[in-house]
């Protein structure tokens, strides 16, 4: 039996380094368009539900084929607000609707270059395997950690100062490091039962998606926007019809 999953969009208002990120203009649309458009073209979803503190959003957001059945508490849309608060207030009230979900996913609207497919992909690989809580979508790093340093006063110390003493990480060539993924914003899915057993939205044995390309791009700042419409405008990414 299939497991059903719902997809959840995050769009709290109030960014601070791009204000009305999350529905700002992109190619002619709202960049939370193009996440709601992966969501419900992938067909990995029961229901793509966007949660919101805002009115306005939420408007946008039905506009475009997502389902914004209440808004997220103010207490859970702060700077600090961890994922958990906002993915377990939401599962919680979908539940006392009477909607229950195997899984779900975090879309978030700052990767608009993720596709049906990063989703269709990343969700063929989660149910397959055996044993894991959740999934998370990585890449390999620019920069290795094992460069980087502390500083402390006029000192500092290796971020990583548990490597081999005769050689440490920061004093070798990089092409002999061992290879380091970071998340990205693409997408993460986990089984439900997690947000309930552990209090967390990742559990304990999480499982690499690597994404392709520009499926991870992140638009958060104003050079990663300049960067996003470059992209579009050279051709190099091609964004939806919506």
């Amino acid at each position: 039996m299939t497991p059903r999953a719902v997809a959840l969009i995050p769009a709290r208002a109030g960014s601070k380094r791009v204000p009305g990120k999350n529905v700002r203009l992109l190619a002619g649309h709202p960049v939370i368009a193009y996440s709601i458009h992966a969501a419900c073209a992938s067909g990995a979803f029961a229901d793509v539900v966007v949660s919101t503190d805002s009115a306005d959003y939420a408007e946008i957001a039905r506009r475009y084929g997502a389902e914004v059945p209440f808004l997220r508490p103010a207490s859970y849309a702060g700077d600090a607000s961890p994922d958990i608060e906002w993915v377990r207030d939401a599962l919680q009230r979908l539940r006392e609707s009477g909607r229950e979900y195997d899984a779900f996913s975090i879309l978030r609207p700052t990767s608009p270059f993720r596709t049906p497919d990063t989703v269709r992909r990343a969700w063929a690989a989660f149910v397959a395997e055996a044993g894991v809580d959740s999934l998370r979508a990585v890449e390999p790093t620019k920069q290795h950690p094992g460069k980087m340093w502390v500083v402390r006063g006029r000192r500092m110390t290796p971020l990583l100062p548990l490597t081999p003493p005769e050689q440490p990480w920061h004093s070798c060539q990089t092409q002999f490091l061992p290879q380091v993924y970071v998340q990205n914003a693409s997408l993460e899915i986990a089984w439900t039962r997690v947000v309930w057993e552990t209090g967390t939205i990742s559990g304990w044995d999480v499982m690499p998606f690597l994404t392709d390309g520009y499926e991870g791009f992140d638009v958060n700042r104003p050079e990663d926007w300049r960067e996003a419409e470059r992209l579009v405008e050279s051709g190099e990414v091609t964004l939806p019809e919506i």
